[in-house]
């Protein structure tokens, strides 16, 4: 349920809206939500001083449920 709200949440405030995509994984500490964008949004879901940012993961934590989740916005360019 988690992967679906983001997506969603982040194809609102992009440009390009069909290339984002959230991938799941499960880590040591929990599960890993990575965002990714065209390289042209990655600065919108960031946001200033990161604050979108934040804002998305304090979301989606609130959602999790006491649940360990972590969201990474992943840069594709590196």
């Amino acid at each position: 349920m988690l992967a679906p709200a983001l997506e969603h949440l982040v194809k609102g405030i992009v440009d390009h809206p069909d290339d984002v995509r959230v991938a799941v994984s499960q880590s040591a500490r929990g599960e890993v939500l990575e965002v990714h964008v065209n390289p042209e949004d990655l600065g919108r879901v960031i946001g200033r001083a990161g604050r979108t940012a934040k804002a998305l993961r304090t979301l989606v934590a609130a959602l999790a449920d006491g649940r360990r989740v972590r969201v990474d916005v992943v840069d594709t360019d590196a």
